[in-house]
């Protein structure tokens, strides 16, 4: 695992995109722009985020994401039997419509411009999901690189409709075993390309803790089959440490959070990392990317011999978190973490969604340049 520097700053992974890859992005998808025109911008896009990130002083850099639609819809185009839908197409196939309804009443921005990757067959890796990227990426910078994936037990829920996916398997379980094959012939590819930090994404469970039995966020398309957080917490940790067995190199960490598609903190789930803690320490990962810079978090947590992602600005807000505010709360995790286990980053990405950001690129960069400046204060 290569050496990185104590108080190490990175993004969570996504990054504002700019008007014409959106609009490229709306023409690819609806068959009017060649595919290989669209990567062409997304280059160019990537390059921009890279330079910020350069000019910012991170010291481990993504791509933005520039390529997704959002963190995990993207798959539907890697992945053959799966396809792209937007919570107001998926309202058509569910039985529990009132259900669903009231779910997508939650939201605060269009549901139509929230897609989700919907299982409606034999789920197999047509291509890679972000090999790809991290080529292209290492091509251009001495940086290490990071690549945020989601992990498999978003996949699962995500991709998991029954009454379309009861066609290809018998249950989500089914599903969840080819998800973890995916995701493993992903990572060992990843791997092979010279990743230096794989992230996997798993949002969704906090909202297995704090709100079971009423999914109500955009986390995933279906109404949870379970009312058991425990079942559900035990399967997340059993996909994800199939997907690790027998890995080695990268740095690997998980980024959970609890809702990044809007400004408004009042709408998204709030709860500290206490009912997560148990399952935490089982993974197999290095990293726990975790949210710290709202007040919905709860107080820090030490969570046994991994290291910390800690968030130290929220992508949520407009304003500039300062360079007393971010050494205080690096301070105070120095009393529990080493400074070489204890990582800094923004709470959750600021593109979650292309079409539905959370803040403005100026406003991105100078959170992440005011992160650099604590973490050389104090290093």
């Amino acid at each position: 695992m290569k050496a990185f520097p104590p108080l190490a700053v990175t993004m969570v992974g996504s990054w504002p995109r700019p008007p014409e890859l959106l609009r490229a992005q709306r023409q690819v998808r609806n068959g009017q722009l060649d595919p290989a025109a669209f990567e062409r911008l997304a280059d160019t896009a990537v390059l921009d985020v890279l330079r910020c990130q350069e000019a910012a002083g991170l010291d481990v850099v993504t791509d933005g994401e520039m390529r997704r639609d959002n963190f995990y819809s993207f798959v539907a185009d890697k992945l053959d039997g799966v396809r792209l839908m937007t919570l107001v197409e998926l309202l058509d196939h569910v039985d529990d419509k009132a259900g669903f309804e009231k779910l997508l009443q939650t939201l605060d921005v269009p549901a139509s411009t929230l897609s989700n990757p919907t299982c409606v067959g034999k789920i197999a890796r047509r291509k890679p999901l972000a090999v790809d990227e991290v080529r292209f990426l290492k091509q251009h910078t001495a940086k290490p690189v990071k690549v945020p994936l989601p992990g498999p037990y978003l996949l699962t829920r995500a991709m998991w409709v029954k009454e379309l996916a009861r066609a290809a398997y018998r249950s989500k379980e089914d599903l969840a075993q080819d998800v973890v094959q995916v995701l493993r012939q992903e990572v060992a590819e990843l791997i092979a390309a010279g990743a230096d930090f794989i992230q996997f994404d798993e949002p969704v469970l906090t909202e297995v803790v704090f709100s079971p039995g009423n999914t109500r966020t955009f986390m995933c398309a279906s109404l949870a089959e379970r009312g058991d957080p425990t079942q559900e917490l035990e399967l997340a940790v059993s996909l994800l440490n199939q997907v690790l067995e027998g890995m080695h190199g990268p740095l690997f960490g998980l980024h959970v959070c609890r809702g990044n598609w809007s400004q408004d903190e009042s709408i998204l789930l709030s709860g500290d990392y206490g009912p997560l803690a148990p399952y935490f320490e089982r993974l197999r990962v290095d990293q726990l990317v975790l949210e710290y810079a709202t007040e919905r978090a709860g107080d820090l947590m030490r969570f046994g011999d991994k290291s910390l992602g800690m968030g130290v600005v929220n992508p949520r807000t407009t304003n500039v978190e300062s360079e007393a505010e971010i050494t205080g709360a690096i301070r105070h995790a120095l009393e529990l973490y080493p400074a070489d286990r204890l990582w800094l980053n923004p709470d959750c990405g600021f593109g979650t969604f292309s079409y539905s950001p959370v803040n403005r690129a100026d406003i991105a960069q100078r959170k992440l340049e005011a992160i650099v400046r604590a973490a050389h204060a104090l290093r």
